[in-house]
């Protein structure tokens, strides 16, 4: 206990020695990239990630249910366990096909561009 108080009094004592260091403004400004400034791009942006997660996530999980099975050795309660695990593997991979073809379907009707190359442009009368 007495370790620790001396190494907090003595951390303590080295950060009161530190300078403060105040930021200048040198005429560097904000980059325009990181702006968001098209609200359709973000929400495009943001479908195709979580589809292409979740797709990798699905097929993390099946191949995790493979490996189960083959590593259960004839034991029924770990086949099955590694049935059940694939199978909820491919129901989810049939609810992220039905979530894009969704997308897909009100892109379309709304006559909107979409894709999962992140690009969704909403035309604009001129």
């Amino acid at each position: 206990m007495k370790k620790l108080a001396a190494l907090t009094s003595a951390a303590l004592g080295l950060l009161s020695l530190a300078t403060p260091a105040f930021a200048q403004n040198i005429g560097v400004g904000q980059p325009t990239e990181a702006k968001i400034t098209d609200l359709g791009r973000l929400v495009s942006t943001g479908v195709s990630v979580v589809i292409i997660v979740s797709g990798i996530l699905v097929f993390v999980y099946l191949v995790w249910g493979g490996l189960e099975w083959l590593t259960s050795g004839g034991d029924k309660g770990k086949t099955e366990s590694a049935r059940n695990r694939i199978t909820a593997a491919l129901v989810g991979l049939a609810i992220i096909a039905a979530s894009w073809a969704l997308v897909q379907i009100i892109s379309y009707f709304f006559g909107v561009q979409s894709g999962l190359g992140g690009t969704l442009t909403i035309p604009r009368p001129y």
